[in-house]
This record gives structure tokens, C-alpha cells and sequence, in this order.
């Protein structure tokens, strides 16, 4: 049978098992012959996969990065070549500048407007925006949220909540009641009563409502609720790479299997926003190891979703990322760049973030900061090197010309390029537009170049008519 004519169902179940990996397509396929006929258009669901902060080059470098050390290559790569998925680049502008952040675009795709930077889901002439999750909650339609952030964390919060100020989180947590019915990842601290400034218990207020609270692994595997709370860190969930120290906290994976076997067993429309939120994380810490560890853990979560999926041709599955940050990429080193693949090898070496290390060495300032980085890390600091990163954490100045790079992330992100062949431009987002990949009904919907409004527009269109 030719795929082309294949139902959408059978096409994308035989390339999960068997995935030709001959060429790599297009980044931008024209729409006359990208999309592959499908049994259906209507879409039941969408699970929205948000890589945040993602870099187009990061993409490159997980590719590269999954080959060596899981021995196969990344799940978002092998999308790009399957000949029923859509491709496209988004522009992710926001309503004050060029330069996004994460509420504003996460506020874009959840309402269609464009925000200034740090609001959620309100206007700049200070109109409040209705986001998808209430307009869902009106059909009694199902949403869920999933992040390795805190769930109140501008990308969650853009689908379900509005605030004049991303950082509100105690005033987003209450808004998700009744209106998500999945909310899986960190940020405990915003839910408890005797962490919250106001003293309010939002758990009971939540378990009152039918949600079942879960804060561990075993916990979520047990779970049965059709609606769940899932905190399972005070904060932020750790960096992949740290979770050693952390073994109850579920993986990406995990979290995004309990959410969607939830939607897929039952018949009505539902949105799933499943964001690898650290990637951003470790971006702004120069932090390539930690970047590539979290880049592949939203790589495992969109394995996971697309199995799950593979026997639903009514489920659309959406790939991209809010902004770039700090534009990593591999750079040509040695003559006639032959030393290349050898530096990027050594980032595997590394087995500890950047900001775990830096808080142990910070607990007790009398340790070898150099020997640590070295066996932790995997490579060595010069003399001159050791000595601007003492002082710069000494809040000193160093000579430093880019002054985005003028603070201990910067300098160390800079030492570990020399040896892993990564620059970066700066520690901050970049206004680069972001990939887009698409599978499943009405995916061609995503192809060229979009806006960032237009996902609202095209979740709106296919799930409320």
C-alpha cells in the first residue's frame, strides 16, 4: 500500500515502527504536497508540545547528542522525515518587542493577541483576554497542562490564566480550578497552605472539587481520577541530569502519559499543553549538558505521545517552541574543523547542571571550585579562567565585552565551549522564529510561515467550531 493513501491511523503507526531515515525533508514543505490524504479531518484533540527557549541549532545538536548516548536518533528529528508530518517556522513577536517572553507567548497562543512582555492574557490597553482552557470549560471540553516548571509558570499559565504579572503565581493557582483538568509538574509552594503568603489551602480546595492530589511517581502510576493534581516539587522539578538526588519525581514521560491516556480513553475534545520548560532553563545558564539531558527528556515525551496516539487519527500533535535562547550551536574548531565532532563528544562528560554546582560550591565557598568543575563537569579551567570566575562570583568585574555574558553563567558557559565547540550569542531570548512540526488531521494547518495568534485561531476553529 502506498502511505500517501494509507489511512492517517496505519500511516503513523507503521512509521513509529519502522521510520525510514534516508533523507531528512524540508524544513519548510509546500503545502501543494505536503499533506498526505487522512481517514478524517475532524480533530477530537491536540497535544500541543512546547520546547521552550529552543534554539532552531538545538535541534541539530539533539540529534547528534541522541546518537551518542542512547544510540538512536531523536524522535523530533525522524518527524521531520516522515512524509505526513508538516513543517513550518513561527514568528513569535509579542505586542512591545521584537523579543518574546514566555507569557507573552504562551498569552498569544492561549487568547490569539499579542501581549506585552511579562502579562498574561491581557491586552496592552489593559483589556482582560479570555484564555482556550475557559472557553473549553464553557463546552465542558477537557484541557491539561504539563510542565517540568512550576505548573503556574508563564507557559501553563498562557492557556488557563490572566495576570498582569507572570509572576503573580499564588493569584494564577486558584484560576486553574475547575477550569484544567490535568495539572501535572512542580510548584507546590504556590498550593500549600503553609507555604502560600495568604495561607489559603488550594489542595483541599482542589481535592474538595474531585481532583485526586498526587506528589510522587508511584502516586501518579496509581492514580485513577479523571482529574489530578500532580506537584511534585516545591519549585521548579530538578534538571534531568540532578534527579538522581530526586528519584519519587516523575519524568517528562511519565507526566505526559498520565495526562493523555486520561483524554484518549474518553470522547470528548480536549487540549493538552506538554512544555520541556528547564530546556529555557539551562539556556540562560550557558548550561549545554543541562540543555541537551532536558532537550532529550522532551524528546522521550514526544515518543511517548506519539505512540499513544499512533491508533487515534482524530489527534492532532503539535511540535515547536515559544522563542529561541541564547542561540547555541556547535561551532567549526580545529583545521578545517575536523576537531568538531571529538569537543561536542566531550559534553556527554558532564553530569552535573551548572546551577547545582555553583549552590554546592556557594554552601561552602572553601571547596576547590576548579576540581569540581572538572569531575563534574569534564573539563579543566586555566589559571586566568579560575581566577575570572572567582571573581565575577565574588560580584566583582571582569573584562567581559559582551555584557549579556558579564555574570558566571556567561563566563563558565564561554570555558565550557572551548572544549565542547558551543557558543552562544548572549543569556537572554532571541527573536530567532521558532520550528514547527505537525502530525494528524488538519496538520497542514502549520506549514510555512506562521504567526504565533494563529495557534489560538487554529485551536478554536478545531475544537469549538
Amino acid at each position: 500500500m502506498n502511505i500517501s493513501s494509507a489511512p492517517s491511523h496505519l500511516a503513523r503507526r507503521d512509521w513509529l515502527k519502522s521510520i525510514s531515515l534516508g533523507g531528512v525533508a524540508s524544513l519548510l514543505t509546500p503545502a501543494a504536497t505536503m499533506a498526505a490524504s487522512t481517514a478524517t479531518n475532524r480533530v477530537r484533540g491536540i497535544v500541543f508540545l512546547v520546547s521552550d527557549g529552543m534554539s532552531p541549532g538545538v535541534l541539530t545538536m539533539a540529534e547528534a547528542f541522541s546518537q551518542q548516548t542512547r544510540q538512536r536518533h531523536s524522535r523530533w528529528w525522524q518527524l521531520l522525515q516522515n512524509p505526513q508530518s508538516c513543517h513550518g517556522l513561527m514568528d513569535t513577536a509579542s505586542a512591545n518587542s521584537l523579543v518574546t517572553d514566555s507569557a507573552a507567548a504562551s498569552s498569544a497562543w492561549g487568547s490569539g493577541h499579542r501581549v506585552n512582555n511579562g502579562s498574561l492574557n491581557l491586552s496592552p490597553e489593559g483589556k482582560t483576554l479570555t484564555p482556550i482552557a475557559a472557553l473549553l470549560r464553557e463546552k465542558n471540553y477537557r484541557c491539561g497542562l504539563v510542565t517540568t516548571a512550576t505548573i503556574t509558570h508563564a507557559t501553563p499559565a498562557g492557556f488557563a490564566a490572566q495576570a498582569p504579572l507572570r509572576d503573580e503565581e499564588e493569584s494564577i493557582a486558584p484560576q486553574y480550578l475547575d477550569r484544567v483538568d490535568v495539572l501535572l509538574g512542580g510548584g507546590r509552594e504556590f498550593f500549600d497552605a503553609d507555604k502560600r503568603s495568604d495561607g489559603k489551602d488550594l489542595v483541599t480546595d482542589f481535592t474538595k472539587a474531585g481532583y485526586q492530589h498526587v506528589r510522587d511517581r508511584k502516586a501518579l502510576r496509581e492514580s485513577k481520577s479523571p482529574r489530578l493534581l500532580g506537584l511534585f516539587s516545591t519549585g521548579h522539578i530538578p534538571f534531568s541530569m540532578d534527579r538522581k538526588n530526586h528519584p519519587t519525581i516523575p519524568a517528562l514521560d511519565e507526566m505526559a502519559e498520565a495526562a493523555l491516556t486520561r483524554f484518549l480513553s474518553q470522547e470528548k475534545p480536549f487540549l493538552l499543553q506538554i512544555e520541556g520548560a528547564r530546556i529555557d532553563h539551562a539556556a540562560h545558564l550557558n548550561d549545554i549538558a543541562a540543555l541537551l539531558h532536558e532537550q532529550l527528556e522532551f524528546d522521550s515525551a514526544l515518543e511517548k505521545v506519539l505512540a499513544l496516539t499512533a491508533k487515534h487519527p482524530d489527534v492532532l500533535v503539535v511540535v515547536t517552541s515559544d522563542h529561541g535562547n541564547s542561540n547555541p550551536g556547535l561551532n567549526g574548531m580545529g583545521p578545517a574543523y575536523q576537531d568538531s565532532s571529538e569537543c561536542f563528544a566531550r559534553i556527554a562528560r558532564a553530569h552535573e547542571s551548572f546551577s547545582s554546582l555553583l549552590n554546592r560550591w556557594k554552601q561552602n565557598p572553601q571547596q576547590n571550585l576548579t576540581a569540581m568543575i572538572q569531575e563534574k563537569l569534564g573539563f579543566p579551567l586555566t589559571k586566568n579562567e579560575s581566577t575570572a570566575l572567582r571573581t565575577i562570583l565574588a560580584e566583582k568585574p571582569v573584562v567581559e565585552w559582551n555584557h549579556l555574558l558579564a555574570k558566571p553563567e556567561g563566563l563558565l558557559g564561554q570555558f565550557g565551549g572551548n572544549h565542547f565547540g558551543v557558543g552562544w550569542t548572549g543569556t537572554t531570548h532571541t527573536s530567532d522564529p521558532t520550528i514547527v512540526t505537525a502530525l494528524g488531521p488538519q496538520s497542514q494547518r502549520f506549514s510555512g510561515l506562521i504567526r504565533n495568534t494563529d495557534v489560538f485561531r487554529h485551536f478554536s476553529e478545531l475544537l469549538l467550531g
